[in-house]
């Protein structure tokens, strides 16, 4: 069983991509399944669900979607298993540029889309930096220079991974996409196994439901990390203090 996983912002295209690669794949006999981890709530399962997708949904709720989602992928992979799946495609919530779903050997996608920006690339960080291909989508919405701008800076912020340009509506790209999938690496199971890039460190009181604001109320285990505030400088005209 092949499990691969799809990052990337909120709206980005990552079920619609998903979902077009995977009737590909299931048109040449193949058995996909897909897990949708998320925050609050999803419909997307619905979509799967209507194209014969077997699907798994994953709320995260006050947890943080990645952390939530490490903790129960190694279940998801058994539940594939017991389906008989060829493929599992593992969808993440998308919603922290720090964080990355990426797991060592197994393969990992970014979705991003022009529309987001051209300085985009260089925010998204590990779930954009350590994936092992880069789908870009809308790049029918903006101009073709746009596009190979976009392109250009994707593979600046990442020069191993493949980039490929798809369309979760008409399908373009997706053919294409799922011919490299069936390449990718067997995945028996993850114990024992490692993601690509560690999660957040911090554990503070807030995280712990705290909702006053203060320094009294401020703890954890990391220290304070203060935004830097340039000092006031004394005016040599009049005494007054500018910053």
């Amino acid at each position: 069983m092949k499990l691969i996983t799809f990052a990337g912002p909120p709206s980005a295209g990552k079920t619609s991509a998903a979902i077009k690669t995977a009737e590909y794949l299931m048109h040449e006999g193949f058995r996909v399944g897909a897990v949708k981890f998320d925050c609050i709530s999803t419909e997307d399962d619905e979509l799967y669900q209507k194209k014969g997708i077997p699907v798994l949904t994953g709320i995260s709720g006050n947890l943080c979607p990645d952390h939530y989602y490490i903790i129960n992928i190694q279940d998801c992979v058994e539940w594939a298993k017991t389906q008989g799946l060829d493929f599992l495609f593992s969808e993440s919530a998308g919603l922290c540029n720090r964080c990355s779903p990426h797991i060592r050997g197994v393969t990992g996608l970014c979705v991003i889309d022009c529309l987001a920006g051209v300085n985009t690339p260089r925010k998204i960080g590990p779930m954009l930096i350590f994936a092992d291909m880069v789908l870009i989508t809308k790049g029918d919405i903006v101009s073709p220079a746009e596009r190979e701008v976009f392109a250009f800076r994707v593979s600046k912020a990442n020069r191993k991974a493949q980039v490929l340009f798809v369309n979760g509506l008409t399908g373009q790209g997706t053919f294409e996409l799922a011919r490299r999938l069936k390449n990718a690496p067997e995945t028996v199971s993850l114990e024992h196994g490692k993601i690509r890039f560690p999660l957040p460190v911090a554990l503070c009181s807030y995280c712990f439901g705290e909702t006053r604001i203060g320094p009294d109320y401020t703890s954890g285990s990391f220290p304070a990390k203060k935004i830097p505030i340039p000092p006031e400088t004394v005016s040599q005209e009049d005494g007054s203090c500018v910053v």
